[in-house]
């Protein structure tokens, strides 16, 4: 019944744009960037914050190039007069009631917690934007890898300084799309003691910021972290598990073609 609810909810959202499309809109997050890239059409696109137009922060750095780029704040957008602006999380409450003032329609988004969250924000995002099927079409990428995943096997997603993932969170449910169980881990933390007691038989390596050096980097080239002993360790993009949102929709059939040989 709930997954029926659910199903309900996104096909209203997708029906149809309550008014007319907007023709000029502005992101202020990475996670919001990321969905507006992903779903406007290239005129409707009129700001998106500098940390897209990052190689090391974003995929889709070179598209973020072309637009106009801020620091996350509202008056940085004001300029370029958009006619819808997108935030995400709680403290986008002082930037909502400036845009009321402004005369300027604001949709802030929560931070996913789960996959459904995801697939809530894309149906929104996409009904704003007058783009319901470019939202149908990653949907139905996220629904063929529901349908499609392989069983999961024993792994563990490995960040710089041991930082791992929930078992129970977002980035293991996009884990398990590409068969692999993310294991329980306390504080979400993989320590040397673990990789060289009880390693996993796959290590999922974050290549985030791979190319600098830092402390955290440091620790992921460890030599006892390099000879955990896991039976194999893959590289993933971590600017993809930044926002865990639809850029992971490729990232997980990548990791499936590799983990297939």
């Amino acid at each position: 019944m709930r997954a029926f609810a659910f199903a309900l909810a996104i096909s209203l959202a997708l029906a149809g744009p309550a008014e007319a499309a907007p023709t000029r809109v502005a992101s202020l997050n990475l996670c919001t960037d990321e969905l507006l890239l992903a779903l406007a059409a290239p005129e409707q696109v009129a700001s998106v914050t500098h940390l897209s137009a990052q190689p090391l922060e974003s995929p889709l750095w070179r598209r973020a190039r072309l637009y106009h780029r801020n620091d996350g704040s509202l008056l940085e957008v004001a300029p370029v007069r958009p006619d819808l602006v997108l935030d995400m999380g709680g403290g986008a409450r002082d930037s909502s009631r400036i845009a009321q003032r402004l005369g300027i329609r604001m949709l802030v988004l929560p931070y996913p917690q789960r996959l459904a969250d995801v697939e809530q924000a894309i149906a929104r995002v996409a009904a704003a934007l007058g783009r319901p099927e470019a939202g149908r079409r990653l949907l139905r990428s996220i629904a063929a890898l529901r349908s499609t995943a392989p069983p999961a096997g024993d792994a563990a997603w490995l960040g710089g300084g041991g930082r791992s993932l929930a078992a129970d969170g977002l980035g293991a449910e996009w884990m398990a799309l590409a068969g692999l169980r993310q294991r329980p881990l306390r504080g979400d933390r993989l320590t040397l003691e673990q990789l060289l007691a009880e390693p996993p038989p796959l290590l999922l390596v974050s290549d985030y910021r791979s190319g600098q050096y830092s402390l955290e980097q440091r620790w992921l080239a460890h030599p006892l972290v390099r000879r955990a002993g896991a039976a194999r360790s893959i590289r993933t993009d971590g600017r993809a598990w930044t926002c865990m949102g639809p850029l992971l929709i490729g990232e997980i059939a990548r990791l499936r073609g590799l983990l297939r040989r």
